[in-house]
């Protein structure tokens, strides 16, 4: 008999071996899964009341029960407390919150209790094993990494990895590539995720990093960090813009890029698919890199909207569909690219345009300064477009307009400002009849036409503006006051002292926020990264 137990010890022992080496986890976590497996079936006997406790000896393999109880005053709960004066009867020195261990003596399982402890040996290995995991993949997110294609259900690819699955959804493979079951395929570990079912790796063969690493795994100079990747934009399976810069004045990132012959490139395409691949020189000005961007179409002049990160370009005629491309693909991949907003007009329409703004602008200049029309004409062609350009320039700068004295000069400058003292007169009126408070007029930095728009959108109060958000105000799209060209954080001071002067915030709170509005602007400098530069972005 003994000899049996000795046997069924030592096997316990090799089956804790076999299935930690076979998981890949540590044997003491498959132990303590078996003494709970033990312990779930010894209380199942005893009752499940009782804190019963099991141990397994790591080196003999023996299994010993405890019953567990605790040391108190009164007892409250009969089946795992005991009073102080019972346990002094059995331990000298106990004391209230010790804890008592009984030995039990042992059992043998019963078709039930084997099934059960069964049970909870499977469920605790599998989390350990889902925890071991994830704790492995975790820190794998932005590798490539090669698996074998266990299945596909409905698009999406199950991928053996070895000791783990990943999956590749429907829209993280490549459109029209062909996956079979048992093929070999790499692909880019975006996210590793915790989840009820155990841990989620996901991979794609579409992110733009997908490509970056590719390219990085091809070219000795990326991966040497003498050739920088600043950004990739995709359209997976059709085509592809690819930004790089080199640190070495030498060497030449395209062509780097490139390879012999092509030879590098070509690598990449075949694993995409055949996907077309623009390299793209990277450029510091903006500028000349959206005109890099746009390639193959030719740019004939480029204008920056620094504040909206847009950006016009002009293009000759016959260059329109091709800087635009297929259904939008060159212009829209350039943008991705760029992180600008790039609007296309061929040189006829930017002409087109200008000549609409000229003969507005003219006008404007004709009714505004009572002056006949060829001189409205000059000042638009000496580049003037507002009243108040006229009104507030430095007179010295419109005597530099061929034809133009000082005698004529004060009579325009006169003229523009009565112009707007009306505007601003009749705005004001118009404001009083729309109800909005001569406090919030007073608000420095807020004209007449401003609280003009403010009153039509129902903020008539100071309390109406310290309501507000800067963007609802600044917003290209629906701001109220968009029409004005107001800068967001001027009008975010604006708030801040309407709150201030209503007793809102005091001033520590204002100092405060301009502090961490400071440290977050220092911050983000310190990184020095451009967006265009962080993101291989989606």
């Amino acid at each position: 008999m003994a000899t049996a137990v000795s046997a069924n010890r030592l096997e316990l022992l090799q089956i804790a071996n076999a299935v930690a080496q076979e998981k890949s986890i540590d044997k003491s976590i498959v132990l303590e899964a078996m003494e709970e497996a033990i312990q779930k079936a010894a209380r199942s006997r005893y009752g499940v009341e009782n804190d019963i406790r099991a141990q397994i000896d790591e080196k003999t393999g023996d299994i010993r029960l405890f019953q567990v109880v605790e040391v108190v005053e009164e007892v409250e709960d009969a089946a795992t407390q005991i009073r102080l004066v019972d346990a002094l009867l059995d331990k000298e020195d106990a004391a209230v919150g010790d804890f008592l261990a009984t030995p039990l003596p042992p059992m043998d399982f019963g078709r039930i209790a084997a099934q059960t402890a069964k049970q909870v040996i499977v469920q605790k290995v599998r989390d350990a094993e889902r925890e071991r995991q994830f704790e492995e993949y975790k820190d794998r997110v932005g590798e490539v990494i090669t698996g074998l294609v266990k299945r596909v259900e409905y698009g999406n690819v199950i991928v053996d990895l070895g000791k783990s699955e990943a999956i590749m959804r429907r829209d993280q493979v490549i459109p029209r590539e062909h996956i079979r079951q048992n093929e070999r395929i790499r692909g880019y570990i975006y996210d590793v995720r915790r989840e009820n079912r155990g841990p989620q790796i996901f991979m794609s063969r579409t992110k733009p990093e997908y490509m970056a690493q590719l390219f990085a795994q091809e070219v000795p100079e990326i991966y040497d960090g003498v050739i920088e990747i600043k950004s990739v934009a995709r359209d997976p399976g059709s085509r592809a813009k690819f930004a790089v810069a080199s640190m070495d004045g030498g060497i030449d990132p395209v062509g780097a890029c490139v390879g012999m012959r092509g030879s590098r490139v070509q690598a990449v395409v075949n694993e995409l698919q055949g996907e077309k691949i623009d390299i793209i020189q990277w450029s510091p000005d903006f500028a000349s890199f959206i005109v890099n961007a746009l390639a193959p179409a030719e740019v004939s002049k480029v204008v920056l909207d620094d504040d909206n990160t847009r950006v016009e370009v002009v293009v000759p005629d016959d260059q329109l569909s091709l800087a635009i491309g297929r259904r939008g693909q060159n212009v829209r991949l350039a943008s991705q690219l760029t992180g600008w907003t790039i609007d296309i007009l061929t040189e006829a329409e930017e002409s087109e345009r200008r000549q609409e703004e000229f003969v507005a602008s003219t006008k404007v200049f004709v009714e505004g300064l009572d002056v006949d029309e060829t001189l409205a004409q000059l000042l638009v062609a000496e580049g003037f477009e507002e009243m108040e350009e006229i009104a507030y320039i430095e007179p010295e700068e419109l005597m530099n307009v061929e034809g133009f004295d000082e005698g004529l000069v004060g009579e325009l400058q006169r003229r523009a400002g009565e112009f707007l003292q009306r505007e601003a007169t009749a705005a004001d009126e118009k404001r009083r009849e729309l109800g909005v408070d001569d406090d919030l007029a007073g608000v420095e930095g807020l004209t007449p036409q401003m609280l003009v728009a403010l009153g039509e959108e129902q903020v008539k109060t100071l309390e109406d503006f310290a309501g507000c958000a800067a963007d609802e105000l600044t917003s290209k799209v629906d701001g109220i006051l968009r029409s004005f060209d107001m800068d967001e954080e001027v009008a975010s001071d604006m708030i801040m002292s309407t709150r201030l002067a209503l007793g809102w915030i005091t001033a520590e709170d204002l100092a405060s926020i301009q502090a961490a509005s400071e440290a977050e602007e220092a911050a983000e400098s310190d990184v020095g990264v451009d967006a265009a530069e962080v993101a291989v972005s989606e």
